[in-house]
């Protein structure tokens, strides 16, 4: 087993509208003066909204240009998805020089002095998959006059995993919380833990835990479904149960994601009828299951060949008022098509595809066969109104793909 070095103890202007001039027009001259005024109006060009420009340009250099231009706008800058949107464009174009260009800008701004926005800045490096550039922008914050609490630190913790670099991110879990008087929190041990188990190091994952337990980060119901998950993965189905007999032992109980967790593990090795159990235990403690749990539950009956217990779960998912989703249809489909029931299948299909979650054409290939197996003007109909439900896919299908559903529906 995996040994963790001794661990430190951490330490511990509304604006004002100026008055129109000749606002007041003298009696018996308000006809003529506002015609006059009228004919004399010019049309002036109205310039698109940045947000709308940025949006638009596909050019990655001018799309730096007029994101420079705005860095001032507030409109822009505050705006999540546009500030993301811009980031990810260039990343996706391999111009980081850009990247660093406009974030290092942004952070000698007003907006740089705040904390929200620097880990803004420490977030989107990451995506960049710029990451010195976003360890050094935590430790620089003092430069811009931003302080730093535990959210800038778990933000660069979660950024410094991604480089899997083991040495990297015990240094920088050691280190830092000492140097800059940070206690650390239990998002930060959740974070370090998640990568552990990522680089396959279970049992380090887990000693972690108990050892910031010890130092009075007391672990919750994500810390315990992160090592279930990734020990039930490993096919170690013993130390998952373990975890969640401990867990359940000291007080925490496990939520949605702990339950889903389990289930996809009894779904694998083929126990469907325990699966269900699991979603039937969770109505009975007040957890309500969710769209990934009847899925799971309904594909593990499928697996095992029960496709009237399938059926019945499907039926209870909709009782609970639950709607499908695209991989609750994808998995009801692509089953009944497999088991020859093609009309339930044709059925689901059809609702699929006006919510515009389309099957694969493999699997729409294999319903219009199926019906137009027969020949029945009915069946036939059927698959001919799939066909033109096909056509309306965005992004489309091929051409090729088409001409493929159109003759499976012209045979005779």
């Amino acid at each position: 087993m995996l040994s963790l070095r001794l661990v430190r103890r951490f330490g511990t202007g509304s604006r004002h509208l100026a008055a129109a001039k000749g606002a007041i027009v003298p009696s018996g001259a308000g006809n003529t003066s506002n015609k006059a005024f009228v004919s004399k109006t010019k049309h002036v060009k109205v310039e698109e909204p940045a947000l709308f420009r940025l949006k638009k340009e596909k050019n990655p250099e001018k799309l730096f240009q007029l994101f420079k231009e705005n860095a001032h706008n507030k409109i822009v800058i505050e705006n999540r998805y546009a500030f993301e949107d811009t980031i990810s464009r260039l990343a996706g174009a391999g111009r980081f020089d850009y990247i660093e260009n406009l974030l290092e800008h942004q952070k000698t701004l007003p907006q740089g002095r705040r904390e929200g926005f620097i880990i803004r800045i420490i977030m989107l490096y990451g995506k960049a998959g710029m990451i010195q550039n976003a360890i050094k922008t935590f430790y620089d914050m003092h430069l811009y006059g931003c302080p730093r609490t535990v959210k800038s630190f778990n933000a660069a913790l979660k950024v410094l995993t991604q480089s899997h670099d083991l040495e990297a991110i015990e240094s920088f879990l050691w280190d830092v919380p000492e140097r800059f008087f940070i206690n650390i929190d239990i998002l930060s041990v959740n974070t370090v833990i998640r990568s552990f188990c990522k680089m396959g190091i279970l049992e380090k994952g887990y000693l972690f835990m108990v050892e910031m337990e010890k130092l009075g980060i007391t672990p919750d119901v994500f810390t315990y479904t992160i090592l279930i998950s990734a020990f039930y993965k490993a096919n170690q189905w013993q130390i998952s149960d373990g975890l969640w007999n401990l867990m359940v032992r000291k007080g925490c109980m496990p939520n949605v994601a702990t339950f889903n967790v389990r289930i996809q593990f009894m779904v694998n090795m083929g126990f469907a009828w325990e699966a269900n159990k699991l979603l039937q235990l969770m109505k009975r403690i007040g957890i309500t299951p969710d769209e990934a749990t009847y899925n799971l539950v309904i594909k593990g009956f499928f697996l095992t060949d029960n496709l009237p217990m399938a059926k019945r779960i499907y039926s209870a998912f909709h009782g609970a008022g639950l709607q499908p989703n695209s991989r609750i249809y994808q998995t009801m489909i692509h089953y009944l098509s497999k088991a020859g029931e093609f009309d339930l299948a044709y059925s689901m299909c059809k609702d699929s595809m006006k919510n515009n979650w389309f099957p694969s054409s493999d699997i729409i290939k294999m319903i219009l066969e199926g019906l137009c197996k027969d020949g029945t003007e009915d069946r036939m109909g059927k698959a001919r109104f799939l066909v033109i439900l096909a056509k309306k896919k965005i992004p489309p299908f091929s051409a090729d793909i088409l001409n493929m559903m159109r003759s499976v529906t012209t045979r005779s």
